[in-house]
């Protein structure tokens, strides 16, 4: 018997592929304009500095492969992503335990609405409305890293109609994924079932309905998003 007064809402998940099993989501990290070229199309400098993330709900999360253009906007961009999954967490973590934290990779969209986006920009308020929408994070089955290894270079890309639009390597992360997972870590206390986000090169653009974005990772199946 539970004292929840309400139904207790269920618990988001991702597949794992290959099995029955599924991936628990507790929180969602994304990490902004961490490839340089991405940064310098968004009208910023590439320079290292201190990484900045904000946050997705875990109940934004969709594996259904479909999007639903969502209401309020006229201009949704798509973003392709590495996902990396944590099987365990810590505070004030060093670089060289950051990987022991990694469950398994995936491929994920940070769908934008980016007109709200920018209007919250020049407003100096925060970015939710136009980033933690309802399935704003589409995203493909997890791979564990026992069957991926490390993967730290090869090709991300995003087609729209078999028009690639999206096309660069994991190896220009600006921040590698142990250096997001550490900074994490001293602000947060992470912990099993979290998502990072670790960012998106160059080509972001807007999205219409009827179009299929495929989206791809090197060492995980491609992942393919019809929007609605």
């Amino acid at each position: 018997m539970s004292d929840y007064v309400i139904p207790s809402p269920l618990r988001p998940s991702l597949p794992i592929k290959g099995t029955s099993g599924r991936f628990p989501v507790r929180r969602i990290y994304c990490i902004g304009r961490n490839y340089a070229d991405h940064a310098i199309e968004m009208g910023h400098d590439p320079e290292k500095e201190s990484p900045f993330f904000f946050q997705k709900n875990a109940e934004n999360i969709d594996s259904s492969g479909e999007f639903p253009y969502p209401p309020e906007t006229n201009d949704v961009h798509f973003e392709v992503e590495m996902i990396v999954a944590l099987k365990s967490g810590g505070t004030n973590l060093e670089l060289d335990e950051a990987m022991q934290l990694v469950f398994g990779y995936g491929v994920g969209l940070d769908m934008t609405r980016r007109d709200l986006q920018g209007e919250m920009k020049k407003l100096g308020r925060p970015w939710e409305i136009g980033k933690a929408f309802e399935r704003s994070a589409p995203m493909g089955p997890l791979v564990p890293i026992d069957e991926t290894g490390q993967l730290e270079s090869g090709a991300i890309s995003l087609s729209v109609d078999g028009a690639v639009r999206q096309n660069g390597d994991l190896n220009q992360m600006i921040w590698k994924v142990p250096e997001q997972i550490a900074y994490l870590s001293r602000f947060y206390d992470i912990a099993a079932g979290d998502l990072i986000m670790s960012g998106t090169p160059a080509g972001v653009g807007p999205i219409q309905k009827g179009e299929i974005m495929e989206c791809c990772v090197a060492g995980l199946d491609p992942f393919v998003v019809k929007v609605v």
